[in-house]
């Protein structure tokens, strides 16, 4: 059975106090906290298995190649990649996009076209512009609705034969919309375009399913899964991978080098260029495999329940207005009290214990489309509870009395 309680001590950092009140941790959609179990292994790494991996004979490499190696095999399993070399370990999911558009600057010609989402985060608009800039191609822009829905018919109209790439979010870190990725892709593939989907958001609440979704690419990051920052992955179909030049250069991505030409390794070191983050990767896997004792479909299940009682108590203050009001959406409300600035907001909250998000989240087309500077953004993770929520309602009513 989900028991929250129980959770909650798995989680240091739960139990401290920010400005002498409780800490109310809501700011999951930047960054997840940090399980007791991936932080042991993090110690355990750094206590006695320190070593670079994949160059020694000696005993402490071995082991530590090992260890990051079943941590690899570990993120295939979970996302359902056909091998394990199709998972590039990568700094995070910005450097797993920015891999890609490199790579893809030696392919595109300047009649080709790109299509992204009025929905993504700066990290899936700029790397793409620049693309454009180097190649020549078109970027086009799938728009969004009121609710922060994606126009699909609109998308129907821009796919042509010119289509070379789709790059979508698979949930809005502004707005927590779930995007129809399933339909995108399918779509995209219909006219020979490849599909990458950025699934920052994704990953801790939806366990995505790479054969199934007939994806090209997809990019995560561990530290939004309750793992470290520094590290990622980049799942890419083992026919892309190899069509893609590398994207660094330098020890571990080689297979031959002299003064007159270089070989590069096979996947996946090809795309490693140099010492990885290896006790990153290693808890990595130590955090997919927490999520995965305690169960996607009951994190699924307990985060629609917080989502679902904390748009409700949100609703009921006055001037409150919350934006992305899609009908298929996760654990994120971005909202904003009429007349008074977002920063404003949180910095109250701050003083009451309450971590939350404000400003444009990165996604500042968002909010143009909006016509504001920004939100407040209560992102909800399986071990926040509806007591976080009710200390929530409590803190924003007291700021806006204050403020107004």
């Amino acid at each position: 059975m989900f028991n929250v309680e129980k959770i909650r001590q798995d989680f240091p950092i739960l139990q401290r106090q920010v400005n002498g009140k409780p800490l109310v941790y809501l700011d999951n959609a930047a960054t997840s906290q940090t399980p007791q179990q991936v932080i042991d292994v993090i110690v355990d790494y750094y206590s006695n298995f320190n070593a670079n991996i994949h160059r020694g004979v000696h005993t402490l490499s071995q082991e530590a190649t090992d260890k990051y190696e079943a941590a690899r095999q570990t993120i295939q399993k979970h996302f359902n990649a056909k091998h394990a070399h199709e998972i590039i370990m990568t700094a995070g999911t910005t450097h797993g996009i920015n891999l890609v558009a490199n790579g893809f600057s030696s392919l595109l010609k300047k009649e080709d076209e790109i299509i992204v989402s009025a929905l993504e985060h700066h990290s899936n608009i700029v790397p793409w512009q620049m693309l454009c800039e180097k190649t020549g191609a078109t970027l086009k822009v799938i728009p969004m609705n009121t609710a922060g829905e994606l126009i699909m018919n609109d998308y129907d109209r821009l796919l042509t034969k010119n289509t070379k790439l789709v790059f979508v979010n698979h949930i809005s870190n502004a707005l927590g919309t779930i995007n129809p990725i399933e339909a995108i892709i399918k779509k995209a593939h219909q006219v020979g375009a490849a599909v990458l989907i950025d699934g920052a958001q994704a990953c801790p609440h939806i366990k995505a399913d790479m054969q199934a979704l007939n994806v090209d690419f997809y990019v995560a990051s561990a530290h939004k899964m309750c793992g470290p920052t520094g590290i990622g992955f980049l799942y890419g179909k083992e026919a892309w991978l190899h069509k893609l030049p590398p994207y660094q250069g330098g020890g571990e991505m080689i297979a031959d080098v002299t003064f007159e030409k270089t070989t590069y390794a096979d996947l996946p070191h090809k795309f490693e260029a140099g010492t990885p983050n290896i006790c990153g990767g290693i808890a990595f896997g130590a955090a997919v495999d927490y999520m995965n004792n305690i169960g996607f479909a009951a994190i699924e299940k307990y985060e629609h329940e917080l989502l679902e009682y904390a748009t409700a108590e949100l609703q009921k203050i006055q001037s409150l207005k919350i934006y992305g009001t899609a009908k298929n959406k996760t654990s994120v409300i971005s909202f904003n009290l009429e007349g008074i600035h977002p920063y404003d907001i949180g910095t109250l909250l701050d003083k009451m214990g309450i971590a939350v998000r404000t400003g444009h989240h990165c996604a500042q087309p968002i909010m143009n489309f909006y016509d504001i500077p920004g939100t407040v953004r209560a992102s909800f993770a399986f071990y926040n509870t509806k007591a976080e929520v009710d200390a929530l309602i409590t803190a924003v009513k007291k700021a806006q009395m204050m403020l107004s």
